[in-house]
């Protein structure tokens, strides 16, 4: 994966319905809106449903939400807040830092993943040897092991209730 998934929130001002969100965020997989007794679900649309909203200025308590996925990403809720009693929480998809990056020398990459990280870079760098050649075979063989088990273990352990519409 080349993201991580980090929660974020930002406190709504009234009369205000775009807010800006970091700028490493890639996009946003959860969101609701918190008062301060609950979390509300809270909708998300599309650009063309965001645009055909006739009165954009109606205020209120948030129900829907636009994510703008530009290089500057931003979101714009709808109701606009008609007081600064809510929060917007999120959880999002932000890119991996480098290595190099933010003071450290550590990889933002889940320990789990890191034997995947270590075959796969073995096998990247065995390519450029000309003398690492016969050993090519099995660095790919056990970076695509190493993979295959990642790329499983990294997933949601709940269960899926699908129900059919209008049931």
């Amino acid at each position: 994966n080349l993201w991580m998934v980090e929660e974020g929130n930002i406190t709504l001002t009234e009369g205000q319905a775009t807010y800006d969100l970091p700028t490493d965020t890639i996009d946003l997989i959860e969101m609701v809106i918190r008062t301060s007794s609950s979390d509300l679900s809270i909708q998300r649309i599309g650009m063309p449903t965001y645009a055909s909203i006739p009165n954009k200025t109606t205020s209120g308590r948030p129900v829907q939400i636009w994510v703008n996925r530009q290089i500057e990403p931003s979101v714009t809720v709808w109701p606009v807040p008609d007081s600064g009693a809510y929060t917007l929480v999120y959880w999002r998809m932000r890119r991996i830092y480098d290595a190099g990056n933010h003071g450290a020398l550590t990889f933002d990459v889940p320990e789990r993943l890191l034997p995947c990280l270590i075959a796969g870079l073995a096998y990247k760098l065995a390519q450029k040897r000309p003398e690492l050649a016969p050993r090519l075979p099995m660095l790919e063989a056990e970076y695509n092991k190493l993979w295959e088990w990642a790329s499983t273990e990294d997933r949601e352990k709940v269960s899926v209730r699908l129900v059919p519409s209008g049931w």
